[in-house]
């Protein structure tokens, strides 16, 4: 495939399947592809989906996929993406890092959508690449991965490899890829048809601040939300919050307690002892190291808290989500 606006026959475009992907992420790789050949009443793109044994591939939600493609059926594809969500790190088999390394050399472009990223990253197909992926995972990525330069873009493209950090990112990625090749205009009108007005660019930050008429938050707490997802190893005050955001404190309690009906601690300690989950659930980080980077003072400070929230310690809720797999 190559990112140029010019002639050529259909591309075909290679998805594989990683048990649990996300079935949004890849109907939002997908549906563009369908739309562009249908608008222009021939065929653009043609797609397949593969997976290591050529079988059922069960997403997140529990939906399945059928009958897929074995991976080694995928060498004549134009590209090639990696589709995964969660358990990203449990799926960096030996077999499928192999598998994608001989790969590699046959076809043009690799890919990695959502945590696919890590995929391509571990088996070496990112060294020396700019990338991304999805929020959450962007700081262990960047950690673990010193040969790539980790962007928070919605998608990166990088000569031969293209990365993107989501769902609505990989709508955007498609698009873009539709116009560079087919042209501004088709691409506006696979957009319409889906009822899609955003033109956000590759190097729009994938957690932007949320529009004056977002309804996710009332534009006065939005700032408060950034401050607290932005210092989770390092927690602020709450007064010192409310002094970069010039208001009271009592003010600023006020309003969280309106909008989220609850304090500014309890909801800071919410969206720390979330990013701790995530860190149990996708990395293999001490629970010690973990409390370290979600702002606790000990690893039983984390526990007693977490929990209090969850019901379950960070151990135990790693041992259950590993029992179901």
């Amino acid at each position: 495939m190559k990112l140029l606006s010019t002639p050529s026959p259909p591309e075909h475009f290679g998805f594989l399947l990683l048990p649990k992907f996300s079935s949004l992420c890849l109907a939002n790789a997908l549906e563009p592809l369908r739309a562009a050949n249908l608008i222009a009443g021939r065929t653009l793109y043609t797609w397949g989906l593969y997976s290591m044994d050529g079988e059922d591939v069960l997403s997140s939600s529990g939906l399945t996929t059928g009958t897929t493609k074995r991976l080694s059926d995928a060498a004549r594809a134009d590209a090639l993406f990696v589709v995964s969500s969660y358990d990203y790190r449990r799926q960096a088999s030996k077999p499928l890092l192999r598998d994608l390394m001989q790969l590699s050399r046959h076809i043009g472009i690799l890919g990695g959508l959502d945590t696919g990223s890590f995929i391509l990253a571990e088996a070496g197909l990112l060294d020396g690449y700019h990338a991304t992926i999805h929020w959450q995972e962007l700081a262990v990525f960047e950690e673990t991965f010193h040969d790539i330069a980790t962007a928070t873009d919605r998608f990166v493209i990088d000569r031969n490899r293209i990365t993107a950090g989501g769902a609505t990112t990989t709508l955007d990625l498609m698009l873009h890829l539709i116009r560079h090749r087919h042209g501004e205009a088709l691409r506006l009108d696979v957009a319409g048809l889906f009822i899609y007005d955003g033109m956000h660019l590759a190097q729009d930050p994938q957690r932007p601040p949320p529009p004056k008429e977002s309804l996710t938050y009332p534009t006065d707490l939005a700032p408060v939300i950034a401050l607290m997802e932005g210092n989770i190893e390092s927690p602020l005050g709450i007064g010192e919050i409310a002094r970069r955001i010039g208001v009271s404190q009592k003010k600023l309690e006020r309003r969280v307690r309106r909008v989220l009906d609850t304090t500014p601690v309890s909801y800071y300690q919410h969206i720390r002892l979330s990013a701790a989950r995530s860190m149990a659930l996708e990395t293999a980080l001490p629970v010690s190291q973990i409390a370290v980077r979600a702002g606790f003072s000990s690893a039983s400070a984390l526990t007693r808290a977490f929990r209090q929230h969850f019901a379950l310690t960070p151990r135990e809720i790693r041992a259950r989500v590993q029992g179901m797999t």
